[in-house]
């Protein structure tokens, strides 16, 4: 469904993000995008989405496909008529506008009626029926998080891209949101690209993954296989080669380099 093919990322036109990235996104399936701050996940998913304009960012070579269809320079409303939506870091809803008006400001682009995909929001994320007539700037961090998704729903995404769920999230909300993600992806066929620095949660409900470091990925694979790679679980997951959970001390003095380095 989504296919990203030796794509490099310049911004304000010295800076190199992304260094040759490729990828693939079957349809059906959910795929983890895995890598530490700074590695070029947020700004990959930006690409896709044809946002890197807005922040004096290009893409400068390679070209990126969606449904058999370049979208490499395509408008970014353009992208979300096509069908991919994007949860960005950091929740990022209208904080003035009710629950309901955020939702329905997610529907901007259909010329259909939506009501029924209002009722679908409120089945997968009851607490916001309860909560519609409420100003989204008095949510909890969770309960933005979830109108977040809510409101990239209501576009009827084929992709549905999801940056940093998890971030700032009380333990017990990351795995609710979890759960739900994996139940859009089961129940409603939506296609899902998970960026998370949360690699134990994300392989849990992954089919795949890639791992990113500087601008590049450094290994992919089944994401059961990655969750069993012993360099993955000791830089990603805090695991030492037996399975036991690492102190801070034991991985702060750790010198053994990644293999694909």
């Amino acid at each position: 469904m989504l296919e990203l093919n030796n794509v490099e990322v310049i911004y304000e036109e010295v800076i190199l993000v992304l260094r040759g990235l490729s990828m693939q996104v079957p349809e059906g399936q959910i795929v983890a995008l895995l890598g530490s701050n700074g590695a070029g996940k947020s700004t990959t998913l930006k690409a896709i989405c044809g946002l890197l304009p807005s922040e004096h960012g290009e893409t400068t070579d390679g070209d990126i496909s969606f449904k058999d269809t370049e979208i490499t320079h395509t408008d970014a409303s353009q992208i979300v008529r096509m069908g991919a939506s994007l949860v960005m870091e950091g929740r990022r809803v209208f904080e003035h506008l009710t629950v309901h008006e955020n939702l329905t400001a997610g529907a901007h682009t259909r010329q259909d009626d939506f009501s029924g995909d209002l009722e679908l929001v409120y089945r997968y994320f009851p607490r916001l029926q309860d909560m519609r007539g409420r100003v989204s700037g008095y949510l909890s961090g969770g309960e933005q998080q979830m109108l977040a998704i809510g409101r990239a729903l209501m576009a009827k995404p084929k992709l549905m891209m999801l940056d940093e769920p998890s971030l700032g999230l009380a333990p017990l909300l990351v795995a609710e949101i979890f759960e739900i993600v994996k139940r859009l992806n089961s129940e409603l066929g939506t296609t899902v690209l998970l960026v998370e620095q949360n690699a134990q949660r994300a392989l849990e409900i992954a089919d795949h993954g890639y791992i990113m470091e500087q601008g590049r990925i450094v290994l992919e694979g089944p994401a059961r296989e990655l969750a069993e790679n012993p360099d993955v679980k000791e830089f990603y997951l805090g695991l030492g080669e037996g399975g036991e959970r690492r102190s801070y001390r034991d991985v702060k003095h750790y010198k053994r380099r990644k293999r694909w380095l």
